[in-house]
């Protein structure tokens, strides 16, 4: 999870991981395995819907302090440079 942490171009959240996704700019998904189950299955058939390599944390305190937030987060992706 060190390539999300250092990583300027990102999107962290459910509704930007979503869009980004969607929108063919997301490269690399994080996903928390603590998340929602039912978001949790549509973040992972998106990406596999995409060919969109993703990364499981553990917890979603994990990401947040990953993704260099003060809260927890479900989800965050690294945006490709287009």
């Amino acid at each position: 999870m060190k390539r999300i942490h250092s990583s300027k171009n990102k999107v962290v959240g459910i509704k930007q991981t979503r869009k980004a996704i969607k929108e063919g700019r997301a490269e690399v998904v994080y996903l928390a395995k603590d998340v929602d189950q039912h978001l949790f299955r549509e973040i992972k058939k998106l990406c596999e819907d995409h060919h969109i390599e993703i990364y499981y944390a553990e917890t979603m305190k994990e990401l947040g302090k990953a993704c260099s937030i003060d809260t927890k987060a479900a989800t965050a992706a690294i945006l490709s440079n287009q």
